[in-house]
């Protein structure tokens, strides 16, 4: 029977009325009982806050360059893993040769526009005479075409069209000219050899923090071809150096067939074996760890499961702790529910009320959680080196993840006490013989399961945290500490200014060594890998061009030969050092390797030179890896700079050595501005992923932790108030209040000693599963697990005993007098 409009009213009264009724209720509710009501909005509020800024995080790396309109069809050019040599390495090169791109346009089906790179870098520029350093990348002017970066002044049709025209991004123009519309200022900039001028032709709002392309500013990608061409011929293909974007059109297959991509491959490298090229969609390279090189450096996923796992984790504990504390106070709503269903109350209308009261706190404690969040976004971003901000316009998706919060948390903590609340005896609540002990088993493995999760955040945050402090302290073959690094990157003809920067600071007492080199240790390690055929096997290595001074500055140890000589001529033209790990790759005997050649050798005008020493193995990248084969030499093409001063500092005070450094530079290159650093600080930057994690791991253990023992402060209290009876029946008979905190806290400590127990094999487990991403490692020792017990116990103890002391000291008169 159809209903009228009348009914229809009548009932949407009826409907709004019983939800303001349900929510009166909530209301009063948590305020007759606002301590508990306080824990269980404030373990909610901090689990969900813990889980949203790992979700946040999650969505902003997982979200790498999506924001792009052209994403799903526009792919980075890698080599394949067919070539040789670069398996040896676990990375996929992304730096190709200068004609690659237009060569796949004219080639390859489906190629329907490209765009070569070069990532930006520090180059110095003048404004009215003022030298500064700025972040600047070279693109073709289809970079706007193909990439989505929104425009506040200017146009892509314009922007980098003419050769001496540069875009700035909004941040770079205010801190230069100090406005945002700059358009038409002019600025030098030294474009290689010489500072050319160059007028402001665009203004682009500054890239997301979730872009894989990071600058101050861009200009047109011929200027590099220009400069190229000019050392090794613009036509290459032999010099990698470049990053080489393509846009498919809609429906291509070209990154599936791989005989196409392979036949292209011989095409232009028909001597060098099986290879070919790999194209790696640019909505996955920041996922994607073997493409090392890449200014933002990419993320292991593992790593951010890891997180959202401990964040799952996390708001789990939150939940268990609702459940458990709602159990634990059910004794005191049970004559109210019993009153209910004695006057007609429907258990599927007390189920509704208590889901409602559940989400009630679910929703207040995600406010709360909300501004938790605010408020922490400052210190997560600096923890995890994002630079995120908290909106609705870079997080779209954060509208469902609050709604869904609210009905996930609210619902899987609030049915089981729903449930249990509900289903109560009418008679037995109203006679006070309801018992709560059926509750007990369910209640205690949601408490164990919660100190499992607990105990190994905590022991995998401490080997985590060893793992960090020994590959930081780790001999790495070579003397980081008191070594100052002086980036002499893009200044002009440093292989004459260093000798007048060594000699400037040949007297102060308090330097003891000045070297220099092209390629850098730690953070600034270059990209001067070659490789070369030794009796038809591929050998990769990395090149460094060197002075005699560096080997004994930077305190690397020649384990057979010797140094380079400055008296001997040939050491400058056909003479160089390597490690053993070269000369175990070339199957050398470490006695029998002085006076060999490099058969096959030909790189830098230097053919089959001769070894003259080896140096111990020194590790320069991460410890993730082993250490690579090393190739030093003095001899290197004009054009091939020494971008890296070295200077060793004695231990002590370096305020006069440091004034030294700034005097000798405003000497040999007063228009450039001087910038330094520590060597030990580059290297340590390798690891700060690792750190991040593990601080991030640590915290969250101390979080779980305290969220358990809010489950424990439940739980106890739910002991106690099924066994208050009995508890006020031993204490008229003469029981002591250790006594009484004894019976309680035994059945907990079976508990926490329960969840040790599981939680510590599988900690061991996943740690040493964890651990071998390391080459280098540490041996996980017994008494991590022997600290991490006590501590958990110690603990939880103190808050069962919080509880039980409450029990021992109250008047047994208040559970006896209706006895």
């Amino acid at each position: 029977m159809a209903r009228t409009p009348w009914a229809k009213i009548k009932l949407a009264y009826i409907g709004s009325y019983m939800i303001r009724n349900y929510l009166k209720i909530a209301l009063r509710t948590q305020a007759k009982q606002l301590t508990l009501s306080f824990i269980n909005i404030l373990g909610l509020s901090i689990g969900i806050a813990c889980f949203s800024l790992f979700m946040l995080y999650a969505i902003n790396e997982f979200s790498f360059d999506g924001f792009h309109i052209n994403a799903n069809n526009t792919y980075l050019v890698v080599e394949g893993e067919g070539k040789p040599g670069p398996k040896a390495f676990s990375h996929e090169p992304i730096y190709t040769s200068l004609p690659l791109g237009p060569a796949m346009k004219n080639e390859l089906p489906g190629v329907e526009n490209y765009v070569r790179y070069v990532q930006a870098y520090e180059q110095f520029i003048k404004i009215k005479d003022v030298g500064i350093r700025e972040n600047m990348a070279f693109a073709d002017p289809t970079f706007f075409n193909i990439f989505s970066f929104k425009f506040k002044y200017g146009n892509a049709q314009s922007a980098i069209s003419d050769l001496h025209s540069m875009v700035l991004t909004e941040a770079t123009a205010q801190r230069l000219f100090g406005k945002t519309n700059a358009i038409g200022e002019s600025l030098q900039v030294k474009a290689f050899d010489v500072f050319e001028t160059f007028i402001v032709t665009a203004i682009i709002k500054n890239p997301p923090s979730n872009s894989s392309f990071q600058f101050s500013m861009l200009a047109n990608f011929d200027l590099v071809v220009n400069s190229f061409a000019r050392r090794v011929g613009a036509n290459s293909w032999g010099s990698r150096s470049f990053m080489t974007f393509v846009q498919l059109k809609p429906g291509s297959t070209l990154t599936s067939n791989n005989k196409l991509l392979a036949d292209f491959w011989h095409r232009h490298f028909p001597d060098e074996g099986q290879g070919g090229y790999n194209l790696e969609p640019i909505k996955k390279m920041h996922t994607n760890p073997a493409l090392a090189g890449i200014n933002i450096p990419p993320v292991d996923p593992k790593s951010i499961w890891i997180l959202l796992t401990i964040a799952a984790g996390v708001l789990l504990i939150a939940c268990i702790n609702f459940t458990t504390l709602s159990i634990g106070r059910s004794a005191s709503r049970a004559k109210e529910v019993g009153v209910r269903k004695v006057i007609g109350g429907t258990r599927k209308a007390l189920l509704v009320q208590f889901l409602s009261e559940s989400l009630l706190l679910a929703f207040f404690s995600t406010l709360i959680s909300l501004l938790l969040v605010w408020l922490l976004f400052p210190s997560f971003n600096q923890l995890s080196g994002r630079n995120m901000s908290f909106s609705f316009g870079q997080f779209p998706q954060l509208t469902g993840l609050i709604v869904g919060l609210v009905l996930i948390v609210g619902l899987l903590s609030g049915c089981y006490p729903a449930l249990v609340l509900s289903g109560f005896n009418t008679v037995h609540v109203l006679k006070a013989k309801i018992k709560l002990g059926g509750a007990n088993f369910f209640t205690k493995t949601l408490v164990t399961f919660q100190f499992i999760l607990s105990a190994t955040l905590i022991v995998s945050a401490i080997i985590i945290i060893q793992q960090l402090r020994y590959i930081q302290s780790k001999d790495l073959g070579f003397s980081k500490e008191n070594v100052l690094v002086v980036e002499a990157f893009g200044v002009s003809d440093t292989r004459r200014l260093f000798p007048l920067f060594k000699q400037e600071l040949s007297g102060n007492p308090g330097i003891s060594g000045v070297t220099s080199a092209d390629n850098g240790l730690g953070e600034h390690e270059g990209t001067g890998f070659t490789d070369f055929s030794y009796q038809q096997k591929s050998i990769k290595i990395k090149h460094f061009l060197i002075d005699p001074d560096y080997i004994p500055t930077l305190g690397m140890q020649i384990v057979a030969g010797r140094n380079f000589d400055r008296a001997i001529a040939s050491d400058t033209v056909n003479a160089v050092i390597v490690n053993e790990s070269m000369i175990n790759e070339l199957g050398w005997p470490l006695k029998d390797c002085i006076g060999r050649k490099l058969e096959g050798y030909d790189k830098y005008g230097a053919e089959n030179p001769t070894v003259i020493g080896v140096v111990r193995d020194f590790n320069y990248q991460a410890l993730t890896d082993h250490v690579q084969p090393i190739l030093f030499h003095e001899f290197a093409p004009k054009w091939q700079h020494l971008t890296f001063f070295y200077v060793r500092l004695k231990p002590g005070d370096p305020s006069e050595a440091l004034a030294s450094v700034h005097s000798a530079w405003k000497k040999i290159a007063s228009e450039y501005p001087l910038k330094y650093e520590f060597l030990d600080e580059d290297v340590n930057r390798f690891y700060e992923a690792e750190t991040r994690l593990g601080y991030i791991i640590s915290w969250a253990g101390g979080i779980a932790i305290f969220l358990g023992c809010l489950g424990l402060l439940g739980l106890s209290a739910l002991a106690v108030a099924n066994r208050a009876k009995e508890i006020s029946i031993r204490k008229v008979l003469g029981a002591s209040v250790s006594t009484i905190i004894r019976l309680i806290s035994k059945d907990f400590l079976k508990l926490v000693l329960v969840a040790i127990f599981i939680a510590m094999p599988i900690t061991w487990w996943l740690m040493n599963k964890w651990l071998q991403d390391y080459a280098y490692r540490i041996n996980i020792e017994w008494w991590v697990f022997a600290i991490a017990c006590i501590g958990i116990i110690g603990v939880a103890m103190l808050t069962i005993c919080f509880q039980a002391i409450k029990a021992a000291i109250s008047n047994p008169m208040k559970d006896l007098r209706t006895e």
